[in-house]
Parts: structure tokens; C-alpha cells; sequence
């Protein structure tokens, strides 16, 4: 799991190809004006969902993890994200599914991290990851770059 600033993204645009322009997109463009839904970057190479995620608490978000594609999530309002390696869960609630690329675990996540607007944080598949804690109802972008 990769956490860091916005404006800090140069750093690891060089980890895959799709980061730089992501991040290019992300910093060139007003969410405000964009309708909720999925927005087309690179085909299924690289894509973005743009929603209002419903919050959740510590005790009832689950990990979640993917192999096919990384997360990077980009919160306007601020979240806490659970984290735990893929390779130490011990339960799955929901087997991996390749189609939706998409499991579940009950387990409980081994650390949080504060995510703030102006941050992202990237996920490969070796993190599960229990996004979207927080008080409220938010809005947020989870772009989705194939491996």
C-alpha cells in the first residue's frame, strides 16, 4: 500500500505506466462539474469510478482485495482505511470471484491510516484493504489500473 499527497504523486508515477496519466487526469480536471459513474481513461486498462460511498464503521467494513487490478483511492472528504497483507488473512467471507476481480475477509485489519482530500492511496493486490470508514456519506474516486 502506497499512501501519499497529490501534489507529492511524481514520486511513483514510475511504478506503472497508467499512474502518470492518472494522475494527470485526476490533477487536470473539476469533479464538481463531473456526473457520478465511470469515466473512461484507457478502456479496461485504466478506468475511474466516481460515487458517493455509503460510510461505514471499523466493526462492519470488510478487506477486500483484487489481482488483476490495483486501487488507487482518491477521497474528497476524509476516510480511514483498514490494511492487512493478503497473504495473512485467514477467513474469507467471500471467495475471489475472477470476474468481478473481488474477495472478501472478515479478518480484522492489522492497521488504519487517516486519508484526507488531496491524498491517495494505492492498493496492489498483495493489500487488503477495508476502504470508505467514516462518519458520513462521501464522494470519492477509485481508479482501477489493470496489471
Amino acid at each position: 500500500m502506497i499512501h501519499g499527497k497529490l501534489s507529492d504523486s511524481g514520486r511513483i508515477e514510475s511504478l506503472h505506466p497508467s499512474m502518470k496519466v492518472l494522475f494527470d487526469y485526476v490533477k487536470s480536471h473539476d469533479f464538481s462539474t463531473i456526473p457520478l459513474g465511470r469515466i473512461e481513461i484507457d478502456g479496461d486498462n485504466l478506468f475511474i469510478n466516481y460515487s458517493e460511498v455509503k460510510r461505514m464503521s471499523r466493526e462492519d467494513q470488510m478487506l477486500e482485495f483484487h489481482r488483476r487490478y490495483m486501487d488507487v483511492h482518491i477521497p474528497f472528504a476524509h476516510e480511514i482505511w483498514g490494511w492487512k497483507a493478503t497473504s495473512d488473512l485467514r477467513h474469507l467471507t467471500e471467495e475471489y470471484d475472477a470476474e468481478k476481480d473481488f474477495a472478501l475477509s472478515d479478518d480484522c485489519p492489522a492497521s488504519f491510516t487517516d486519508v484526507y482530500p488531496g491524498e491517495f492511496v494505492v492498493a496492489y493486490p498483495e493489500d487488503a484493504h477495508a476502504p470508505n470508514i467514516a462518519p458520513y456519506d462521501f464522494s470519492k474516486l477509485v481508479a482501477k489500473i489493470k496489471l
